[in-house]
């Protein structure tokens, strides 16, 4: 069901819709076989507008056997249009996913536009001429959904028949078979009475631009090159694979041809440790993870806080706590990447907002590690990895210059190097190691300010700690100050949000406002330090709701901080805030009706 969601999804692309997708799998490898905890989906929200989600309420469904009608019906909106592989509605598999009767024929599926079709046996009468088993010749029926899709919305043939062609080149019965289901189904769409209405999304208003469908891992990936390839250092990964994050390893495996050097490690902490060691060599040194990653390269953050050497770490965060939900999203890491470490140890957080921004996030944690000389957190998670949307190809050229500053000559007038000497950021100065001349020494205690020698005093320990918090804020000097999206001007209720919830907080804005309702927005991408003026902004509204997928983490820090009274919206799920929900919750707010 990916593949044929990744080939929708390609088709929308090159027409030039705007979209927005959500894979949806178990992370069992081998799921129990017909059970809804094994039933694998792949949504995708298309139109010929600007769109934020990939939506919550489908208008067409496509179930493959009762586990995955019985997963997702619920969801489908009133007068949907549900097309159901009729092939495995035995008694037998329907009672084994809890139904009672057949639900194609008891009525319960009356509030939709039920398509029971025998997909597989379609499948099975195509490929037939091939010689395939009749279990290898049943596999084809994805391509049999994808061709009546294709059919429906008015796609056209070709693209997809040439991925076929390459992609099972080297097995010609898979690759005939697969074409040949294919071309059933968009036939039976166009042959069969049964559908009354064909549909043609036209492309969207974009900007001009070279676009390319991209997932939030990729667009990391890539943002990590583009940070490294704009400060001229070669780019270093450390890495342990781990779901959600691993494809960020992947991806980065492919280009060692630009610069790159990805170490596939034995466990986390061993990840972390080459990559700190990358980048006291004079490499960006980046590891990237998830959530229980994170909490084993703690110490290792601790380690790069105190040498206050540049290191970008991306968790890429996962349902929890412990093994949790792997597969499936959540945004219940800020307080770790806050606090997770012993001492005070103040570290930049940033967090991605959308698939392609984990390219520009990428990209400024970079500048930030290499400027202030600290390890910085970027904060994704996995709908944001495996989502995908239209994302410009920018010029690199373009891209703000990202000094990394090395030193190259002695830092006082009687010739010294002095490792702990500052500039005007608080950043120490960095000598890459066998440099003639800067030779010095770091480690994990405590540093006399200046020399970085070894410190016990308590007055110095003391000025350090305050020194490298004064660093991490002196940060917010270089972020641009928060801009609230308040067309009226006049509105009571501020939603304020960070990472991925930018999407449903936005499309949930759009559907108020157009309800005649005045809200405001405004959305994070610096954590810590926050904006300059954030404090003003949370003052200035009656109400600010913080939406998370979590119990209220950014919602608890807003308040700590600044005394005002956010409120938290809390979904834990493992899925996206949902538009339509909020939406009803929102203008409860708004109107005043809402209860605790």
């Amino acid at each position: 069901m990916q593949l044929t969601g990744d080939r929708f999804t390609a088709d929308a692309a090159a027409i030039g819709n705007d979209f927005a997708t959500l894979p949806n799998f178990p992370a069992e490898i081998r799921a129990p076989q017909g059970t809804i905890a094994g039933v694998s989906s792949f949504q995708l929200h298309f139109a010929g507008d600007d769109i934020l989600t990939p939506g919550d309420r489908p208008d067409v469904l496509v179930a493959m056997n009762p586990a995955s009608l019985k997963a997702n019906i619920s969801d489908l909106r009133r007068d949907g249009l549900l097309i159901v592989d009729i092939h495995d509605f035995t008694k037998r598999n329907l009672a084994k996913v809890g139904y009672d009767s057949d639900p194609l024929t008891d009525g319960t599926l009356e509030d939709h536009e039920l398509h029971a079709v025998d997909l597989t046996g379609l499948s099975v009468a195509a490929v037939a001429e091939f010689g395939l088993g009749r279990k290898d010749a049943a596999r084809s029926k994805n391509m049999v959904a994808l061709g009546v899709l294709t059919w429906l919305y008015s796609r056209p043939l070709e693209a997809t028949i040439e991925f076929l062609e390459k992609k099972f080149a080297a097995q010609p019965a898979i690759r005939d078979a697969n074409r040949a289901a294919y071309l059933a189904g968009y036939h039976y769409g166009e042959t069969t009475e049964d559908f009354t209405v064909r549909y043609e999304v036209k492309p969207a208003p974009l900007a001009p631009g070279t676009y390319r469908q991209i997932t939030g891992n990729r667009a990391m990936a890539l943002g990590l090159m583009a940070g490294a390839a704009t400060a001229n250092l070669p780019l270093f990964l450390g890495a342990y694979p781990i779901t959600p994050a691993s494809d960020v390893l992947h991806e980065l495996s492919r280009h060692k041809n630009h610069g790159v050097l990805t170490f596939q490690a034995e466990d986390e902490i061993a990840a972390i440790g080459a990559a700190l060691g990358a980048s006291y060599a004079g490499h960006l040194g980046v590891t990237v993870t998830s959530g229980p990653g994170m909490a084993l390269k703690s110490e290792f953050i601790s380690l790069a806080l105190m040498l206050e050497q540049p290191l970008v770490i991306v968790d890429v965060q996962r349902a929890g706590p412990s093994t949790g939900m792997p597969t499936k999203t959540e945004q219940a890491d800020l307080l770790q990447s806050f606090f997770g470490r012993h001492g005070e140890a103040p570290a930049p957080i940033l967090a991605a907002r959308s698939a392609g921004d984990c390219f520009d996030v990428a990209v400024e944690a970079t500048r930030i590690a290499l400027t202030y000389r600290t390890p910085v957190i970027v904060l994704s998670d996995g709908y944001l990895a495996n989502g995908s949307e239209p994302w410009s190809v920018p010029d690199i050229a373009a891209l703000p210059a990202i000094d990394a500053n090395f030193a190259t000559a002695p830092n006082t007038p009687d010739g010294r190097f002095l490792p702990y000497l500052r500039d005007e950021n608080l950043a120490r100065s960095l000598a890459v190691p066998g440099t003639p001349g800067l030779e010095n020494r770091i480690g994990g205690i405590e540093k006399a300010d200046g020399t970085g020698n070894v410190s016990y005093d308590p007055a110095n320990h003391e000025h350090m700690v305050k020194l490298r918090q004064a660093k991490v804020d002196g940060i917010a000097r270089s972020i641009p100050d928060l801009v609230v999206d308040d067309p009226s001007g006049e509105a009571d209720v501020l939603v304020i949000g960070w990472g991925s919830t930018w999407g449903p907080i936005g499309a949930t804005a759009r559907r108020v406002r157009r309800q005649g309702r005045r809200v405001a927005t405004v959305h994070l991408r610096h954590l810590n330090p926050f904006p300059s003026n954030l404090g003003d902004v949370l003052r200035r509204y009656n109400r600010v709701i913080a939406p998370e997928m979590n119990l209220g983490q950014l919602a608890l820090l807003l308040r700590a901080k600044y005394l005002v009274d956010v409120e938290s919206y809390s979904r834990v799920r493992g899925l996206p805030i949902s538009p339509s929900e909020f939406e009803a919750d929102l203008t409860a707010i708004i109107d005043g009706k809402d209860t605790p």
